[in-house]
């Protein structure tokens, strides 16, 4: 009589493993915030910069993302040590990040070009720190284990971490702020404690994580990008992904002034944040379900069409006032919810997909080249936000010489940050319609 093999026994990853992998997203969450929705305002507002030079300051350290991340990922997928493959790498980044992001707002009582210069040295050693950190961290989440549905159970407790230091830090750092540049100091060194104190606790809580299998490493950045363009999936996953993070850049660099020149207070910058990040606490189950009800395609389609129509009806803030912005916000923020948790646990399915198909194990290049377009695009929507308002006559201050904005400006503000985001979502959609990857096609390729 033949009898089959049975089916290998899924990998569960223990519950304190999951908060302590969670628990590290506190870091990569408050990091993306806070400079995405302060750092553009606080030098056209604070430090007297060009909107313009502001927009570039805040893309261009960014953009190196594109060569130290893949980088990262490449000397981590070799890495062997006691402390495993991708720690060592957790812990350079939890003991340089925060002192480099503090002097990023602590810097000397300089206003105009030469403050911007020292914001961009100062911000382009915060992204490289980062890196070290964000790219091992990001491609353990495949490496745990290989059941398609465990991996959106580990993400979910990720994202409910992800939920709340953006909750916290994007409510809380405006606040601490303030209009003034000691405000912004003190900001700095509190955000850098909370990174330093996250990033810690996830290189300790991380300490027993199992690992189904060692990655395979390519031997150069060439056979990183050769590698990512052989997997379509990935491609697919890459370029939805970058449209929801550039329509988030925009939407999150556009927030202050969206606050300050169209709803003409700029204390709302903190409720718009939180109707935002909001439902990242409360929906991530309802996602969760959606996603094996409707298969990981239809939620996040759901979400992109969510977002599209929340910052479409932003549009028309001035019409219909305050309460009506912040209900659109708040659907955007239950799309933009869908984004977050779908996009990383999409991206571990490629990376299972890849290696069943190839036999390779290539999760920190994946990790690193999907995490550098991220943030190159996340910054890319300051960038294009500071150019639009250069172009439309914003005129930059600091607060001893508040100034009265044109009228060109202050519409640019209003559709830039709201009609710009709801185009790249929409495209989103049409780009998540090609992902065909789910949990019949992985059954099917590991057989």
């Amino acid at each position: 009589m033949v009898t089959s093999e049975p089916a290998p026994a899924v990998v569960t990853v223990p519950r304190g493993v999951r908060i302590g992998y969670g628990v590290g997203s506190v870091s990569t969450a408050t990091f993306s915030t806070v400079p995405g929705l302060l750092l553009l305002f606080y030098m056209t507002n604070v430090l007297a910069v060009p909107a313009w030079l502001a927009g570039l300051v805040v893309f261009l350290p960014k953009l190196w993302d594109m060569f130290v991340n893949p980088w990262v990922g490449q000397r981590s997928d070799r890495t062997v040590s006691r402390l495993g493959a991708r720690r060592p790498w957790m812990l350079v980044g939890a003991v340089t990040l925060p002192v480099t992001f503090a002097l990023t707002f602590a810097g000397p009582p300089l206003t105009g070009v030469p403050a911007a210069l020292y914001v961009a040295v100062c911000y382009f050693l915060t992204a490289t720190a980062y890196a070290f950190y964000e790219v091992p961290y990001k491609a353990m989440a495949a490496e745990m284990t290989d059941d398609y549905h465990e991996r959106s159970s580990l993400l979910q407790w990720k994202m409910f971490f992800v939920g709340l230091a953006i909750l916290l830090s994007g409510a809380v750092a405006p606040v601490i702020a303030g209009t003034e540049a000691s405000g912004y100091r003190l900001m700095g060194l509190i955000i850098g404690g909370v990174l330093l104190v996250s990033m810690l606790a996830s290189f300790a809580g991380t300490a027993r994580a199992p690992m189904v299998a060692r990655v395979e490493a390519e031997t150069s950045i060439r056979a990183q990008f050769a590698a990512a363009r052989s997997s379509r999936p990935f491609m697919v996953l890459l370029g939805l992904s970058c449209a929801q993070m550039f329509a988030a850049g925009i939407l999150l660099a556009g927030a202050p002034y969206f606050a300050t020149y169209v709803l003409g207070d700029p204390g709302t910058t903190t409720t718009l944040f939180v109707c935002v990040v909001g439902p990242l606490l409360v929906t991530m189950p309802a996602w969760v379900w959606l996603s094996k009800r409707y298969e990981k395609r239809g939620a996040m389609i759901l979400g992109a069409a969510l977002f599209t129509a929340g910052t479409v009806g932003m549009a028309f803030a001035e019409q219909f006032g305050s309460v009506y912005a912040h209900a659109c916000v708040l659907v955007v923020g239950v799309g933009y919810a869908g984004f977050q948790l779908l996009q990383f646990s999409m991206l571990s399915d490629v990376i299972v997909y890849d290696a069943t198909v190839t036999g390779k194990r290539r999760a920190g290049v994946f990790t690193g080249l999907w995490t550098a377009c991220e943030t190159v695009v996340f910054a890319l929507g300051a960038l294009v936000l500071g150019w639009l308002l250069g172009a439309t006559g914003f005129v930059e201050s600091d607060p001893a010489t508040p100034v009265a904005q044109p009228e060109s400006a202050i519409t640019a503000a209003l559709y830039g940050a709201t009609l710009l985001p709801a185009l790249l979502a929409g495209i989103s959609v049409l780009l998540t319609m090609r992902y065909t990857l789910n949990a019949e096609t992985l059954r099917s390729a590991g057989q």
